[in-house]
Parts: C-alpha cells; sequence; structure tokens
C-alpha cells in the first residue's frame, strides 16, 4: 500500500469512526422514541426491537405536549425574523463601511456572549415583570434574538464582504438607489449565506433551554416543558422528547443544505 492510499484509507476511516460517533445515539433515541413500550426497559436491548408509534403518541397525548411545541415554534419564528431584521443592515454596514472603531466594535458584538445567561437570569426576569411580558412566547424570543443576534450579524457580514461592491455601484450607476441596488443585486447573491444565518438562529431557538424556564411559568416551550417534567416522567416519554427536539435540527439543515453549501461556495 501506497503512502497516498494510507493516508486516503485512514482519512476515510477516521470520517466513518466520527460519524458513527455522532449517529450512534442519535439511532439510540430513535429505536427507543419508535419501540413498544416494554422493550425500552428490556435488558439486554435489541438491536432491532419491535417498532410502534405508541411510544411518540404516549408522549405527543401527554397533557400540554402539542402546546408547548406550538409555542416552541411561534418563539423559533420570531426569534429568526427578529434576529435577521435587526442583523442584516448591522452585518451590510460591517461588510461595505470603514469607520472608526470597526474592528473593535466585532469585538463588541461577540462579547456580549461572554456574560452567561446564568449570570443575567435575575435582572433578565425583573425587567419582562416590569414591562408586563413574564411568561409570554414574545419574552422568551426578544431573549433568544439577543442570544442569536451576534452570531447572525458575524455570519452575515462574512457573506455580504465576499460579493463584491462593484455591482452594486453598477447598478447605481444605471440608476438605481443604494437600497434598491442592495435589494436587486446583493440580497438574491447572498440569499444561501443568510439562509444558513436565520437557519441557526432558528434552531439554536427552537433547542434554547435555560432562559425559557426562567421566563416562563405555565406557559413554557417544549425544552423548559421535558425538563421540567423528567423527574417525574417514565423512560418511554424521556425518548420520545428527546427524539422529537433532535429530528427538527436534521429536517431543517436537511432542506437548507443547498443553501449553506451555496454560503460556503460564496464565501470560498
Amino acid at each position: 500500500m501506497t503512502a497516498a492510499s494510507a493516508k486516503s484509507v485512514a482519512k476515510y476511516a477516521g470520517a466513518a469512526l466520527l460519524a458513527a460517533w455522532v449517529l450512534f445515539p442519535m439511532y439510540l433515541l430513535t429505536i427507543g422514541a419508535f419501540s413498544v413500550q416494554p422493550a425500552i426497559y428490556a435488558y439486554p436491548r435489541d438491536i432491532l426491537p419491535a417498532l410502534s408509534l405508541g411510544t411518540l403518541r404516549f408522549f405527543l397525548d401527554s397533557h400540554g405536549v402539542l402546546t408547548a411545541l406550538g409555542r416552541s415554534v411561534i418563539v423559533a419564528g420570531f426569534t429568526a425574523l427578529l434576529s435577521m431584521a435587526l442583523g442584516i443592515p448591522a452585518a451590510y454596514a460591517l461588510a461595505r463601511y470603514r469607520f472608526r472603531g470597526r474592528d473593535s466594535y466585532r469585538v463588541t458584538i461577540v462579547s456580549t456572549r461572554a456574560f452567561p445567561v446564568v449570570v443575567l437570569s435575575i435582572p433578565l426576569a425583573v425587567f419582562v415583570l416590569q414591562w408586563g411580558l413574564y411568561d409570554s412566547v414574545w419574552a422568551v424570543a426578544f431573549m433568544h434574538t439577543a442570544l442569536t443576534l451576534p452570531f447572525v450579524v458575524l455570519i452575515s457580514s462574512s457573506v455580504l464582504a465576499a460579493i463584491p461592491a462593484d455591482l452594486e455601484e453598477a447598478a447605481q450607476v444605471f440608476g438605481c438607489s443604494r437600497p434598491g441596488a442592495f435589494a436587486t443585486v446583493t440580497l438574491p447573491l447572498a440569499i444561501p449565506g443568510l439562509a444558513a444565518a436565520g437557519g441557526f438562529a432558528l434552531l439554536m431557538s427552537y433547542n434554547e433551554v435555560f432562559a425559557a424556564s426562567v421566563l416562563t411559568l405555565e406557559r413554557p416551550t417544549l425544552p423548559a416543558f421535558v425538563l421540567n417534567a423528567l423527574t417525574s416522567s417514565p423512560e418511554p416519554y424521556k425518548y420520545a422528547a428527546a427524539w422529537l427536539l433532535m429530528v427538527p435540527t436534521f429536517v431543517f439543515i436537511f432542506l437548507i443544505r443547498r443553501y449553506i453549501l451555496g454560503a460556503g461556495r460564496a464565501g470560498g
């Protein structure tokens, strides 16, 4: 075996081990979520037990689950929209303008994540109580926007910086205003990367649990609802809950994968 062949074999073997490391827990969750309930408690476990929708149906039929799932979808959607609405203008300014303190501003954006949510939880709860937003989807959505906005700004600014400014200048020569040039020239080219940024905000909001637990009491999102029920819930409930929290992430990434790959090619 030549050195090149050995290197190729080692590369693919490492990729296979990494894939197995990631996929095996997902396999266990999926089998647990779709097994008959007696099989979950059986020991030793069967590699492929009898499959049934009963476990997942048991979780979905539990009181409050579908309502909490609906809240999670609303919060995640609002978070993604608000993050993009606030993040794209800031990203455009970073990508197109040269101003004093530009690099410091980038660092400041990232440094907002240096403060753990645990540290901010008490003043945050006081703030939403004063504004009458406690135990509402809007309180959670605003908090999730604050958590995802730095990443949306940095990802979007990198995407917009990869698009030549000459294209906008050419559009302005032919009569477009600066906003018009952005909307007709830059934005269509940036859609793959912006979709990746928006998808990141959506998925981060859907799976976030701590802020949702602090800011809600009777109307939690699905992760907070599941967390509150873990100590008193049976094993089938836990498997089904974990699977339902895991799957939307992979489905969404599968649906936008061509945009993510397009963003990578544009950035490269």
